[in-house]
């Protein structure tokens, strides 16, 4: 992975994730500075010499990865700027990057088609298994647990059959789906924050319960160091403030905001002022007199002289998502918190 030297305070991350779902590698502003440089993503079974010139090494547990790239833009006028600088971010084979004869392509991945009601029964073990096959060799904690799981039908590539297990098996294998939905929907109603579900297989370890929530509640979100979550749910037909003392906003070693998604369906909400989030990078914003700040949510415009402060919503349900990039040690521990959701006095 090639990236150019990004100028100026523009924050930007390339977050790396393997098929468990651990985020194995940064590349960005906080990971690795905005200079140029050279970056080799490996897979488990790479054997070679990192080349000359390579800052680093990444490597994957699985042989399928996957990155999530956020460059930051600075309004309208910075998309050509953005662009640029996306251009040059370059990911090649390493074969071309030595000028070397090419390894044999790799055969063709087929996913398998996904059935929903397949994933929540016994036969999620079929789609386990066909992913499994990226993950050799397993990780030294979990030899002995695939040792087990290979008794009842799962390991990479094979083939699952419930019908072919004894009865006994197969219904100690339904029990356990039935258990682990309920730990899983107990856990929900307890994880209210994002913050700390996602990590390195070095921070999250063998947690799996975490980690499906993870999934669950918010897939590929970054690692705490790079950004910290928190946000609300609200009712746009009710217009509400949040509002931050003064020297209370969100600590942010390179931005903040909060982002309105409509509910269920989690898209941005489509407004007449096209403002899709809030924060410090939002022009126009006004202080209060004390050097605070008060930010307004809901459908109906909360006057002229506060709309520079206005996220607009729907009349329904909303969910409202602050990110802070760079967290502070404050926000990571939990010492600084979002302020609450505050219906509006007299609204209309």
């Amino acid at each position: 992975m090639t990236v150019p030297e990004v100028r100026g305070k523009r924050y930007y991350v390339q977050q790396w994730v393997d098929l468990f779902t651990y985020n194995f590698a940064y590349i960005g502003s906080r990971a690795t500075g905005n200079d140029a440089g050279n970056y080799l993503i490996a897979g488990p079974n790479w054997k070679g010499e990192t080349p000359p010139g390579t800052k680093k090494l990444f490597r994957s547990e699985t042989d399928i990865v996957m990155t999530l790239t956020r460059t930051a833009l600075d309004g309208p006028d910075d998309v050509a700027a953005v662009k640029a600088v996306q251009a040059d971010m370059q990911l090649a084979p390493l074969s071309s990057y030595l000028k070397t004869a090419a390894p044999p392509a790799a055969a063709p991945v087929v996913f398998p088609p996904y059935d929903v009601a397949k994933g929540r029964s016994h036969d999620f073990i079929g789609y386990l298994n066909f992913l499994l096959q990226f993950t050799q060799p397993p990780d030294a904690s979990e030899v002995d647990l695939m040792k087990r799981f290979r008794s009842i039908g799962i390991g990479p590539g094979l083939p699952f059959d419930a019908q072919s297990l004894p009865p006994a098996t197969l219904a100690a294998i339904d029990d356990g789906v039935k258990d682990a939905q309920a730990a899983l929907a107990e856990k929900a109603k307890v994880t209210l924050s994002s913050n700390g579900l996602f990590g390195s297989r070095a921070e999250m370890k063998n947690d799996y319960l975490t980690r499906a929530i993870a999934a669950e509640k918010g897939l590929y979100g970054n690692s705490l160091v790079e950004a910290w979550y928190g946000g609300y749910v609200g009712d746009g037909s009710k217009l509400s403030s949040v509002h931050f003392a003064p020297g209370q906003l969100p600590p942010a070693k390179f931005f903040w905001s909060m982002t309105l998604y409509t509910l269920p369906d989690r898209f941005l909400y489509a407004n007449d002022l096209k403002r899709y989030s809030i924060g410090d990078r939002t022009k126009g914003l006004k202080r209060d007199a004390d050097g605070g700040l008060t930010l307004y949510i809901g459908h109906e415009s909360p006057g002229a002289d506060k709309e520079s402060n206005w996220l607009p919503a729907p009349q329904g349900r909303y969910s409202a998502v602050g990110r802070v990039y760079g967290p502070s040690e404050e926000a990571m521990n939990g010492t600084w918190k979002l302020p609450p959701l505050t219906p509006v006095a007299n609204a209309k």
